[in-house]
């Protein structure tokens, strides 16, 4: 087998498979922990006494996924456009 007949058969293998999986698990669990806050939703000050919101996250410590908000995204648009 030449390289791209198997690059072709690994994307034609594995990538749906792969795919599904994290399609099923943005419907699952659609937020992740805050990469600024680390999920706390609190951030220190720099000589670490006093606490504020994070910007980010709005204090909630979650952010949604980015397959989620693609998902959410496309239900929009075609919600809009059938109406």
């Amino acid at each position: 087998m030449d390289t791209p007949s198997l690059i072709a058969s690994f994307l034609c293998f594995v990538l749906p498979p792969v795919t599904l999986c994290y399609a099923v698990s943005c419907a699952i669990w659609p937020w992740k922990a805050c990469s600024t806050c680390h999920g706390t939703g609190r951030i220190k000050s720099p000589f670490g006494r006093v606490f504020r919101l994070c910007r980010r996250c709005d204090g909630t410590g979650r952010r949604i996924r980015i397959g989620r908000h693609v998902w959410n995204e496309y239900r929009r648009v075609h919600r809009d456009g059938t109406r």
